[in-house]
């Protein structure tokens, strides 16, 4: 959908004029005319201004021209999953869980930060990989090429034990680093690492019949 459209649809379902909708993001109505016309386009500030009173990103106002994708998790993020900044306007680059009210909400950001910082995430990202990719020797585990930050409730599947029994070993409140592998065998194979140990495990679409490959502590 386009801008002038995407506009059209957001001020009629919300029941205002176009004059009502100019006196909100402090613009002319001839201006919002032109919007819905196709003339012109809103500048970033108006932009702004229509997110935050449409509750929609700016990439929905300007016909979703990227996928978002969030820069901490590494996930798809739809406009009901995108973070805000403590103004309430859109954080675009990251998914509300990650990042609210201008912090990083996870807790391994914080973990992290304590040891570090950022750069020492990034360090610890590439002693898990070399880890993973030199160490553990698993047959047809594919190269490992980069760990997101990862929710525990995304992540925290639950594996039946040779005795039946059905275990979880993860956290849904905590958060991990980890990633999905395309495996040769038809099945997806998950990484879940954090200073502490690796988790190898292979699954079917959705997380279906997930089977624990190794668990490894470090």
């Amino acid at each position: 959908m386009e801008t002038k459209d995407t506009i059209y649809e957001l001020r009629t379902k919300k029941g205002l004029s176009q004059e009502e909708l100019a006196e909100k993001v402090f613009v002319t109505r001839q201006a919002v005319s032109r919007w819905e016309t196709g003339e012109t386009i809103p500048n970033i500030d108006t932009l702004k201004l229509l997110s935050k009173l449409f509750d929609v990103s700016i990439n929905t106002l300007l016909g979703s021209p990227r996928e978002l994708v969030c820069r901490c998790c590494g996930m798809p993020i739809e406009d009901c999953d995108i973070s805000r900044e403590t103004d309430g306007y859109f954080n675009e680059e990251y998914c509300q869980w990650c990042y609210a009210d201008g912090e990083y909400t996870l807790d391994i950001w914080r973990r992290y930060a304590e040891i570090g910082g950022k750069e020492k995430l990034e360090e610890i990202k590439c002693q898990l990989i070399d880890e993973l990719n030199t160490l553990l020797h698993i047959e047809g585990l594919p190269k490992v090429e980069k760990l997101n930050v990862l929710p525990g409730e995304f992540v925290n599947l639950e594996y039946t034990l040779p005795n039946g029994e059905k275990v979880k070993f993860l956290d849904d409140k905590q958060t991990y680093l980890g990633s999905q592998l395309e495996s040769d065998f038809g099945v997806c194979i998950g990484i879940v690492a954090n200073m502490d140990f690796l988790l190898i495990c292979s699954y079917e679409e959705n997380g279906e019949t997930p089977e624990l490959v190794i668990y490894k502590k470090r």
